[in-house]
């Protein structure tokens, strides 16, 4: 499963509706939830993983309704309030992992904006002592995970740093180890 997609204006890529598609779910999903709204200043050809999202004075926390696209506009109320606002991108890239949207707008080439979930939060499937298979290709470990009796399969393909983290931690006292999952 692809964790990013763009959309972009005049694209050629056969994908390009799908994505919108798979954007505008994503936004409606936001309906009273909180969210960060941030602008920031780019250059030509800038990735936004370089840019400094460290929150700054104009940056907003809000509850958003009515999130949607019509057309390719992306329109949003901020609660409690009956204006609504919008924005008619050039582009849109959407990381599923960091459910954060990056909005170009056409009327400002110079800018992008993030909106996205003011905290990620992470769902935790529990597999009770499940069927474990693994095999290697390349340097890369794969280990799956199965639990017939929830019908999950996890698959976890790890590097040679990773499967020397995971045997580090079960061949150690696991209650000693600490487990920060915020992050």
């Amino acid at each position: 499963m692809m964790t990013k997609i763009t959309w972009a204006t005049n694209s050629t890529n056969p994908n390009n509706p799908h994505h919108l598609a798979t954007i505008q779910e994503w936004w409606a999903s936001l309906d009273g939830k909180e969210v960060t709204l941030a602008q920031r200043l780019i250059g030509e050809n800038v990735n936004v993983s370089n840019i400094n999202w460290e929150p700054q004075r104009f940056d907003e926390k809000f509850v958003v309704e009515k999130p949607q696209i019509r057309g390719i506009t992306v329109f949003w109320y901020k609660q409690d309030s009956d204006v609504e606002r919008n924005l008619t991108p050039e582009k849109l890239e959407f990381d599923a992992d960091t459910q954060k949207l990056y909005i170009y707008p056409q009327s400002q080439k110079q800018v992008v904006v993030r909106i996205g979930l003011a905290t990620v939060q992470f769902q935790t499937i529990d597999l009770q002592d499940p069927l474990i298979v693994g095999t290697s290709i390349g340097e890369k470990r794969i280990i799956l995970l199965r639990d017939k009796q929830q019908q999950i399969d996890v698959k976890l393909t790890l590097s040679p740093q990773n499967i020397s983290k995971l045997i580090e931690i079960c061949q150690g006292d696991i209650s000693s180890q600490s487990i920060n999952l915020d992050k």
